[in-house]
């Protein structure tokens, strides 16, 4: 879930550099911090982000600078016309014409005219929401790059976990010789301490030793969890939620495999199970 992405923009008189920034989280959580007036550009980011990305703290940073306005200037004609036509009375009564400068320096011939901000400031908000988008979808690419990477590090995890379900799978613990000899030891050791057992008895106390010792269901589940999990990557989309109640479920296994073992090499497996998945859940907390 983590990405960064920047676009730059500019026009009529403004400049922009919007940025994006994407880590880890449960659900989607997007920060704006946009400079006062551009409210409508966050509605539209708060509608366009949810569209886009699924999961993670997303900060999105709008800056924007104002180029120094060129003051536009208009000649009143009207005052224009009359000041000329009194220069020429006075022309004409011997006097000197006066001076072009002169005539410009009356007061309110020549006026600054105020620009009309509206349609500028619309079509610089367009522009925004259009950059908007862009930034969005680069930080979307950004995104599944990181998990592309991310994907080859969970590969990595479920193929030690296929492999430590497969070395627990082989410990002569585990193969049923092993656990009717076991069983068989256990019968006799009860036998010789409680001698008047009766038969109905007997088989209870057999039947716990039988679930206590077998631990090939707990295999049989971790195998389809491994084939669950690759299924899921497979299929892509929004896995992280799903992924990570999957990891549960792996460690739920591997603790039932270690509570069961009476084997020290069984044992160091399911701790070293325990530690692959655990690594495993690490990972998918990065995913969305």
């Amino acid at each position: 879930m983590t990405g960064f992405a920047r676009v730059d923009g500019h026009g009529d008189g403004y400049s922009w550099t919007f940025e994006a920034k994407s880590v880890n989280g449960r659900s989607l959580d997007l920060r704006c911090r946009l400079p006062s007036g551009f409210d409508s550009v966050e509605a539209a980011a708060r509608a366009d982000v949810p569209k886009r990305l699924a999961r993670g703290n997303v900060n999105l940073t709008l800056t924007v600078n104002r180029a120094q306005a060129v003051s536009q200037l208009r000649i009143n004609r009207e005052l224009l016309t009359q000041v000329l036509e009194i220069a020429r009375e006075i022309e004409g009564a011997g006097a000197a014409a006066p001076r072009l400068d002169s005539l410009l320096a009356v007061r309110g011939i020549i006026e600054p005219v105020e620009e009309d901000e509206t349609e500028a400031r619309e079509r610089v908000e367009s522009a925004l929401k259009g950059d908007l988008s862009r930034l969005i979808d680069q930080l979307a690419v950004n995104r599944l790059a990181e998990g592309a990477r991310i994907a080859e590090v969970l590969n990595g995890h479920l193929d030690e976990i296929a492999r430590l379900v497969e070395a627990a799978s082989a410990c002569a613990s585990t193969q049923p010789d092993a656990l009717r000899e076991k069983l068989r030891t256990q019968v006799a050791a009860i036998l010789g301490s409680f001698p008047a057992l009766s038969e109905e008895r007997l088989a209870q106390e057999a039947a716990i030793l039988i679930g206590k010792a077998d631990v090939r269901e707990e295999l049989d589940r971790l195998r389809a969890h491994i084939q669950a999990a690759r299924d899921m990557m497979a299929e892509g989309g929004a896995i992280g939620r799903r992924f990570d109640f999957l990891c549960q479920e792996f460690n739920r296994e591997a603790n039932t495999l270690c509570s069961k073992s009476a084997d020290v090499e069984l044992t160091r497996i399911g701790l070293s199970l325990k530690a692959s998945i655990e690594q495993l859940r690490e990972q998918v907390q990065n995913i969305e």
